[in-house]
């Protein structure tokens, strides 16, 4: 004799949102308003998708992000990456270790 099954007992389940913790926020947004202060950044926006969580900052309101900070998850952890465009620039395990793609490194003016 066959089985019933509920057809939702088969179905994938959607991988749960990801989302910034507070101190998560608080490095990002530090990170913005000094990027602001020195006239490089104008915009951010923050957006949730299925398994990750997305910080984008903007130099003008009407154009593409400059970069994208990405907090994925997945059943392996979480991870972190830094993107321009479609083009990925680091990822790392950390928030500390992808932010310092954005360190800049001092030059002697002539």
């Amino acid at each position: 004799m066959a089985q019933v099954l509920p057809i939702g007992s088969r179905r994938a389940k959607p991988a749960a949102p990801a989302h910034f913790v507070r101190a998560e926020l608080v490095r990002l947004l530090a990170l913005y308003a000094q990027r602001v202060a020195d006239g490089d950044w104008r915009d951010y926006a923050i957006d949730q998708r299925p398994g990750r969580a997305e910080f984008s900052v903007y130099r003008h309101t009407l154009e593409n992000p400059l970069f994208t900070i990405r907090k994925c998850t997945d059943a392996g952890g979480e991870r972190w990456e830094v993107a321009s465009g479609p083009r990925k620039l680091h990822h790392a395990g950390s928030l500390d270790e992808v932010l310092t793609v954005f360190q800049r490194t001092l030059r002697v003016a002539h």
